[in-house]
Formats: C-alpha cells, structure tokens, sequence
C-alpha cells in the first residue's frame, strides 16, 4: 500500500486546485481521476475558452441551504487572487459581458496552469475505485491500480451534471458512508422544456433570441433568451432554471424597461393605419411579434385596436406566464443544485466535522454559482482553502 499525506479523489477544478495548494505547503499529495484526462469540464467550458471567474464574483452569486457558509473561502480566495495566477502565468485573457473572464487561447492554458501548479504531485487517471475506508485515523483508497492510505481525504468529484464528461454520485456516496447528509441534487444552469401543449403554441420559433428578463419569486434575470424546438434556453433561463422546482411558473418580460402599452398607445395616436404585427416586430424579432399578436387576438391596424386588447398584448409580451414541465436534465446541466448538506462542514477548511480528515470541495458541496464563472471561483476558493487544511 502506497501511502501519502493527501488523497485527492477527482481531479477537476477543485481538485487541481486543493492538491496545487497542499503540493505548495510540501505535502505529498495522489489525485486520483476515474477519466482518461483531467479537468475535463474545464476543457469544454466558455466554448472552449473556459469562463474561468467573474470580476463581480460575491457570495450573493451563490445558492445554498446555507447562504452564508460560501462567504469564507469566497472572502479568502477571491476572483484577484485567481486572476493574478493567470496572469504569473503568462496566460491573455478578455472580459465579455457581465464580468466574465476567457482565455484569449484555449481552455486548456488553464489546465496547463493547474499543471503546472501541481508539479510534484502524483496523478493517476483511469483509475476505478471499489472501496473507502478509514482505519485508525487513516483513510484507504482500494482500486484497480492498487492500495493508497493517507492521512487526509479529500471528495472533488462534483455533481451527476454532464455525465458523458464523467461525472457520477460517487461523492454523495462517500459522504453518506460516513454518515453525512446529502441535499438531494437537480440540474442548474440548464435549458427548460414544456409540454405539448405549450410546444405546440411556439412552434416554428426555434432559434429566435432577444434580452428578456425571466422571474421566480423574487428572483429575476435580464440576459439573451433563446427559443428551441424542446423549450427556452439562453442565460436568462439557465440561470433561473437554478431556483427553478416543479410546479413552478415563471414569468418573462420580452422587452425589459418598455411599458408596451404606453408605446402602443403612442404609436395609434401618431401612426394610426400601421398594422398592429409591423408596430411590434419593430421591437422584438418578427417571427415572434407575429405569434404574440395571434396569442392575444389582436390584429389589425393600430387605429382599430381598442385599449382593451392592447394592454392583453403587452401583457403577453411583458408578462408572459408560463409553467415549464420540466428541464433537460443532467445531459446538458451546466451544474448541480444541491450536494453535500454543508450543516455538516467547516466554512474554512471544507472539513467533515464529525469525521476529522475528511473534506468535501467543489461542486460536490451544497454551493452553486450563477452562469459567467462563478462556480469556476467556488473551485478555486473552496480547493484553496481545502488544500490550506489537509
């Protein structure tokens, strides 16, 4: 049996950060990797480019039954800090909107910097785990390339999101071993669907996209939506699909800060004999303008148009209510929602505090950030402040 001070199962963003740390700190650190490669979803993340962080990353940006247990290692391992690796690095990067920050290059400059950073350490990938235990203070990792005990254990497998990329259960698996509990998870950050019914009324607009603001509750998003020929997508839904449950109806504003109805009102009194259909394509895209008329029967030119069925278009188009019956589930989840109950962690260390040396990061855990890197940061963060303890 082959032992180390640091056993790291999951070899992704989190991972490679918390055994870049621990390697920095002189301990001897095994990553072990069920994948052929590691960092796989940074590889693909940013269309290849990796939305590595968010300049205006907060803990507001995050979901948890405890909103407040992100705030440590958010506050200790900031977006600067991860940044000003990049740049030591040599690596060009550009903001896009909101904040979010690619490689100019590829995404794999940045698995190139992990790499780097974890120089030293030992990483084996394509590896199959069949057992975890923990025997007089020491944890042992059985698999099919032999034995390894260590003095601390550390879970970064993330969530089921995107299983062709090789994610599983494994980590709720081990955190239920040992007797913690587990918030149970559901896709976030991904396109929702309807049922016929609802199929049937936007057919033909797959492809149409415009800025919407989307809202649950009190929760609500102004960024690009995007009609499919299974539902809505764009970042305006993925990121409400996070809050989102069963049940649950949405409501999308399609031309967020218009009062249609005002507009409407205007444009009769001053260009009367436009036709109703041609006043609204002019503010949203015509396909759609076209079916918004036809949902709320109200053709026609503007000056036959009464008040009445004006302020039922802009109600559509403002307002528009509408129940989803689903989503696309963990195939194209950018993230999970849920995890490993943080009740049972330290805010500062990640550590199970009923079960000394062992430590929960990433993705795993009860933390998810909003779209545009900022669960890329939670990685850093969270690894960071992990690879800090073990």
């Amino acid at each position: 049996m082959r032992n180390f001070d640091v056993i790291i199962i999951g070899a992704g963003a989190a991972g490679l950060m918390c055994a870049a740390e621990a390697n920095r700190r002189g301990r001897r650190v095994l990553v072990l990797e069920r994948a052929a490669n590691v960092a796989q979803k940074i590889r693909i993340s940013g269309g290849g480019r990796a939305n590595f962080t968010n300049l205006y990353a907060t803990p507001d940006d995050y979901l948890s039954a405890n909103p407040r247990f992100c705030v440590s290692a958010l506050s200790r391992y900031t977006q600067h800090d991860f940044i000003a690796l990049v740049e030591r690095h040599g690596i060009a990067y550009h903001e896009r909107d909101h904040g979010q920050l690619f490689c100019d290059g590829s995404a794999q400059q940045i698995i190139d910097l992990l790499l780097a950073e974890t120089s030293g350490v030992t990483i084996e990938t394509a590896v199959n785990i069949s057992r975890v235990a923990k025997d007089a203070g020491h944890f042992s990792v059985e698999t099919d390339r032999g034995a390894f005990a260590g003095d601390a254990l550390v879970i970064a497998t993330g969530g089921p999101s995107i299983p062709k990329m090789g994610a599983s259960r494994f980590g709720y698996d081990i955190a239920r071993q040992f007797g913690l509990n587990v918030i149970e998870p559901r896709p976030g950050l991904v396109p929702l669907t309807f049922d016929a019914a609802i199929m049937e009324k936007i057919e033909g607009l797959a492809g149409v996209s415009l800025d919407a603001t989307v809202t649950l509750g009190k929760v609500h998003f102004t960024e690009a939506l995007l009609f499919t020929h299974r539902g809505l997508s764009g970042p305006a839904i993925l990121q409400i699909s996070s809050y989102w449950r069963d049940g649950e109806t949405i409501k999308i504003d399609l031309l967020p800060g218009t009062d249609l109805f005002g507009h409407l009102k205007n444009a009769r009194a001053t260009q009367s004999r436009m036709e109703m259909q041609t006043a609204l394509a002019r503010l949203i895209p015509k396909r759609l303008a076209q079916r918004m008329v036809v949902w709320a029967d109200c053709g026609g030119r503007l000056a036959d148009t009464s008040d009445k069925s004006l302020r039922r278009l802009a109600e559509q188009v403002n307002a528009w209510r509408i129940t989803p019956n689903g989503s696309e589930g963990n195939r194209t989840a950018e993230v999970t929602v849920g995890g490993v109950d943080t009740s049972a962690l330290s805010s500062k260390t990640m550590e199970a505090t009923a079960v000394p040396g062992l430590y929960f990061i990433g993705e795993a855990v009860d933390v998810t950030g909003h779209l545009g890197g900022f669960n890329f940061q939670w990685a850093w963060a969270s690894g960071h402040a992990c690879g800090q303890a073990v």
